[in-house]
Protein backbone atom coordinates (compact mmCIF):
# COMPACT_ATOMS: atom_id res chain seq x y z
CA UNK A 1 0.00 0.00 0.00
CA UNK A 2 2.94 2.32 0.83
CA UNK A 3 4.15 1.60 -2.28
CA UNK A 4 1.21 2.58 -4.44
CA UNK A 5 1.09 5.87 -2.23
CA UNK A 6 5.09 6.57 -3.12
CA UNK A 7 3.88 5.90 -7.14
CA UNK A 8 1.00 7.78 -6.99
CA UNK A 9 2.73 11.13 -5.64
CA UNK A 10 5.58 10.80 -8.10
CA UNK A 11 3.08 10.60 -10.68
CA UNK A 12 0.92 13.32 -9.70
CA UNK A 13 4.36 15.79 -9.05
CA UNK A 14 5.85 14.46 -12.93
CA UNK A 15 2.65 15.16 -14.15
CA UNK A 16 2.91 18.76 -12.36
CA UNK A 17 5.95 19.50 -13.38
CA UNK A 18 5.44 18.89 -17.29
CA UNK A 19 2.49 21.28 -16.93
CA UNK A 20 4.92 23.86 -15.39
CA UNK A 21 7.44 23.24 -18.59
CA UNK A 22 4.79 23.03 -21.23
CA UNK A 23 3.71 26.38 -19.43
CA UNK A 24 6.92 27.66 -20.03
CA UNK A 25 6.83 26.94 -23.35
CA UNK A 26 3.09 28.48 -24.35
CA UNK A 27 3.17 31.25 -22.23
CA UNK A 28 2.11 34.55 -23.69
CA UNK A 29 4.89 36.89 -24.40
CA UNK A 30 5.37 40.26 -25.03
CA UNK A 31 2.09 42.33 -26.73
CA UNK A 32 -0.29 39.35 -25.89
CA UNK A 33 0.47 39.36 -22.30
CA UNK A 34 -0.59 42.84 -22.35
CA UNK A 35 -3.68 42.21 -24.44
CA UNK A 36 -4.82 39.39 -21.92
CA UNK A 37 -4.80 41.68 -18.86
CA UNK A 38 -6.59 44.43 -20.71
CA UNK A 39 -9.14 42.03 -21.58
CA UNK A 40 -9.36 40.28 -18.00
CA UNK A 41 -12.75 42.85 -16.62
CA UNK A 42 -14.66 42.39 -20.03
CA UNK A 43 -13.62 38.71 -19.92
CA UNK A 44 -15.32 38.21 -16.17
CA UNK A 45 -18.41 40.07 -17.10
CA UNK A 46 -18.63 38.09 -20.40
CA UNK A 47 -18.45 34.58 -18.71
CA UNK A 48 -20.57 36.11 -16.25
CA UNK A 49 -23.24 37.15 -18.90
CA UNK A 50 -22.54 33.45 -20.73
CA UNK A 51 -23.18 31.42 -17.68
CA UNK A 52 -26.53 32.77 -17.20
CA UNK A 53 -27.57 32.79 -20.86
CA UNK A 54 -30.65 30.02 -20.49
CA UNK A 55 -30.98 30.01 -24.17
CA UNK A 56 -27.57 28.20 -24.38
CA UNK A 57 -26.94 24.75 -23.74
CA UNK A 58 -26.83 23.60 -20.21
CA UNK A 59 -23.38 21.54 -20.52
CA UNK A 60 -21.51 25.11 -21.48
CA UNK A 61 -23.43 26.74 -18.74
CA UNK A 62 -22.09 24.33 -16.34
CA UNK A 63 -18.45 24.36 -18.08
CA UNK A 64 -18.45 28.43 -17.68
CA UNK A 65 -19.36 28.19 -13.81
CA UNK A 66 -16.97 26.08 -12.88
CA UNK A 67 -14.59 27.91 -15.03
CA UNK A 68 -15.71 31.19 -12.76
CA UNK A 69 -15.33 28.81 -9.68
CA UNK A 70 -11.65 27.81 -10.36
CA UNK A 71 -11.01 31.64 -11.32
CA UNK A 72 -12.17 32.50 -7.75
CA UNK A 73 -10.72 30.21 -5.89
CA UNK A 74 -7.14 31.41 -3.75
CA UNK A 75 -5.31 28.21 -5.10
CA UNK A 76 -4.25 26.91 -8.69
CA UNK A 77 -2.36 24.29 -10.62
CA UNK A 78 0.38 26.74 -10.67
CA UNK A 79 0.66 29.32 -8.04
CA UNK A 80 -0.34 32.67 -9.23
CA UNK A 81 2.85 34.53 -7.20
CA UNK A 82 5.06 32.74 -9.72
CA UNK A 83 6.15 35.38 -12.36
CA UNK A 84 4.19 34.83 -15.67
CA UNK A 85 3.56 31.18 -15.74
CA UNK A 86 1.40 31.87 -12.96
CA UNK A 87 -1.51 33.36 -14.67
CA UNK A 88 -0.49 31.08 -17.53
CA UNK A 89 -2.86 27.92 -16.88
CA UNK A 90 -5.60 30.31 -15.80
CA UNK A 91 -5.23 31.87 -19.25
CA UNK A 92 -4.63 28.41 -21.13
CA UNK A 93 -7.63 27.09 -19.41
CA UNK A 94 -10.28 30.10 -20.24
CA UNK A 95 -8.66 29.72 -24.02
CA UNK A 96 -10.08 25.76 -23.76
CA UNK A 97 -13.37 27.01 -22.24
CA UNK A 98 -13.84 29.66 -24.82
CA UNK A 99 -13.44 27.27 -27.82
CA UNK A 100 -15.13 24.84 -26.72
CA UNK A 101 -18.25 27.00 -25.90
CA UNK A 102 -17.55 28.35 -29.16
CA UNK A 103 -17.81 25.35 -30.74
CA UNK A 104 -21.27 24.55 -28.93
CA UNK A 105 -23.08 27.61 -28.90
CA UNK A 106 -21.57 29.38 -31.67
CA UNK A 107 -19.14 32.62 -32.11
CA UNK A 108 -22.26 34.97 -32.11
CA UNK A 109 -23.22 33.47 -29.14
CA UNK A 110 -19.90 35.19 -27.53
CA UNK A 111 -20.09 38.27 -29.71
CA UNK A 112 -23.21 38.86 -28.01
CA UNK A 113 -22.62 39.15 -24.88
CA UNK A 114 -18.93 40.49 -25.49
CA UNK A 115 -19.30 44.05 -23.24
CA UNK A 116 -15.88 45.61 -24.76
CA UNK A 117 -15.21 46.73 -27.90
CA UNK A 118 -15.01 45.48 -31.12
CA UNK A 119 -11.06 45.39 -30.90
CA UNK A 120 -11.58 44.17 -27.62
CA UNK A 121 -13.72 41.12 -29.41
CA UNK A 122 -10.46 40.68 -32.20
CA UNK A 123 -7.84 40.17 -29.27
CA UNK A 124 -10.23 37.86 -27.27
CA UNK A 125 -10.61 35.44 -30.51
CA UNK A 126 -7.19 36.02 -31.63
CA UNK A 127 -5.84 35.23 -27.62
CA UNK A 128 -8.37 32.27 -27.62
CA UNK A 129 -7.33 30.74 -30.77
CA UNK A 130 -10.80 31.38 -32.18
CA UNK A 131 -8.72 31.65 -35.73
CA UNK A 132 -9.39 34.98 -38.29
CA UNK A 133 -13.00 35.88 -37.40
CA UNK A 134 -14.45 39.57 -37.46
CA UNK A 135 -17.53 41.02 -35.83
CA UNK A 136 -20.57 40.23 -36.46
Amino acid sequence: MRELLIGIGVGLLASWLALVVGLLLVRPQGPLLGEAVRLLPDLLRLLRRLAADRTLPRGVRIRLALLMAYLALPFDLIPDFLPIIGYADDAIIVALVLRSTVRRAGLAAVRRHWPGTDDGFAALTRLAGLGDRTPD
